[in-house]
């Protein structure tokens, strides 16, 4: 018999019948991918994983608890064998082939009529890498070649197919700093910008990636030092925008969390602008958890704060209820707040505060530079003078600190 080559082909499943003979791991890894593409996924098994159970129960899927029957493939599109029996995988596949369905067999590639490749996206382009099963036997190969070529792609070195540049304003978290943590989506929509409108606490060794053609406008707003005026940064994403370019506002963190990103949101609708938004991983949460502290911790509190510390408590303009914050029993997360945090700290205790209670500064988090200082609410402010605290930096309050430092 010749040895032909298999003939790739992308599958349209969307409200298509597709059955799944079997519910363990390799099943639990290939419905979400049938979801995805929109399938009506008919799952067939005595038992199956929690995952999948839980697919049934949010009405992602039909679960028939019970053995394979080959009435079972009676209008499918597209079938996979994934159970450890092969008796019964065979007794699909042969089902399958009547019917001249295509059956994927996770126990056996030569007696399967399709193979399942490594499939890898980038906007609108779908990377697919399918080796021979017959020959490679390993499916890691295939998909590191998949994550190799999807990375080139996110990376800017291999150019996708071309598509029409859009002008508007995307709204970009860049994460807590560590250029690694910013979202795919976030990176994919930096690289094609036309003119980036960055902050200083935006991932910069981001910047250095891209392209000379592209204009790069910082609105660096230094502590205690120049700034750029919110009015000036919206005036100058519209008037990009206007002109006919991709902008790109690139911020550190996420977008609405003490981002002003919502003003900035106004000024592209009252001028007419399309404006979209890619959140970031947002880093009162974020740095607390890479520095080794959760903001929850069963047993120990059941709610998270965060405030805003650029104004100290009884500032005219402070919007918080710090007596309201003093009764909480759950961790008070502080952003901006080293230059306020002795105020704080004493507005605390002057409300009830235990001296005791724990605080970490979190500095530089996410960076090559970070460090932890570990404190109390009566110590902070000379714990903050002789570590030589300087912003940015995350404070934690609360005993989800003992959580995490039972030592000190």
């Amino acid at each position: 018999m010749i040895d032909f080559p298999t003939y790739p082909s992308g599958l349209r499943l969307a409200g298509r019948k597709v059955v799944v003979v079997g519910g363990g791991q390799v099943a639990q890894r290939r419905i979400p991918g049938l979801i995805s593409a929109g399938a009506d996924v008919l799952v067939v098994a005595l038992e199956v994983t929690p995952a999948i159970e839980g697919l049934e129960g949010s009405g992602e899927i039909t679960w028939a608890a019970r053995g394979f029957e080959p009435a079972d493939l009676d209008g499918a599109w597209y079938v996979m064998a994934a159970t450890d029996d092969p008796e019964v995988n065979a007794a699909v596949g042969a089902a399958a082939e009547e019917r001249h369905t295509f059956c994927v067999r996770s126990d056996d590639a030569e007696a399967a009529t399709a193979w399942t490749p490594a499939v890898g996206r980038h906007g609108a382009v779908t990377v697919a890498v399918l080796g021979d099963r017959r020959e490679i036997r390993d499916s890691r190969l295939t998909a590191a070649l998949r994550d190799r070529i999807v990375e080139r792609l996110q990376d800017g070195t291999f150019e996708s197919a071309p598509h029409a540049r859009v002008p508007g304003v995307v709204l970009i978290g860049g994460g807590p700093g560590d250029p690694n943590l910013i979202t795919l989506a976030g990176r994919r929509a930096l690289m094609e910008a036309d003119v980036v409108v960055a902050d200083r606490l935006a991932p910069r060794e981001l910047l250095g990636e891209l392209g000379p053609d592209v204009e790069l406008i910082d609105v660096a707003k230094l502590p205690r030092g120049r700034s750029a005026q919110q009015e000036e940064i919206n005036r100058v994403i519209v008037e990009a925008a206007l002109a006919g370019k991709r902008v790109a506002r690139f911020k550190g963190g996420d977008n609405f969390v003490f981002g002003r990103g919502y003003e900035e949101i106004l000024a592209c609708r009252e001028a007419g602008v399309p404006v979209t938004v890619i959140p970031g991983i947002s880093s009162p949460i974020a740095v607390p958890g890479i520095a080794g502290i959760p903001v929850t911790h069963r047993g120990v509190t059941h709610e998270f704060t965060v405030v805003s510390g650029h104004l100290p408590p009884g500032h005219p303009e402070s919007l918080v209820e710090w007596d309201g914050i003093a009764k909480l029993r759950g961790t008070l997360v502080l952003m901006m707040a080293v230059e306020n945090a002795p105020a704080i700290a004493a507005a605390l205790l002057e409300r009830g505060k235990d001296p005791a209670t724990p605080v970490a500064v979190v500095c530089d988090g996410t960076m090559p530079t970070e460090r932890t200082v570990l404190s109390s609410l009566g110590t902070l402010a000379a714990d903050l003078e002789r570590e030589q605290v300087k912003p940015p930096a995350i404070i934690v309050v609360g005993d989800v600190v003992r959580v995490a430092h039972p030592e000190a």
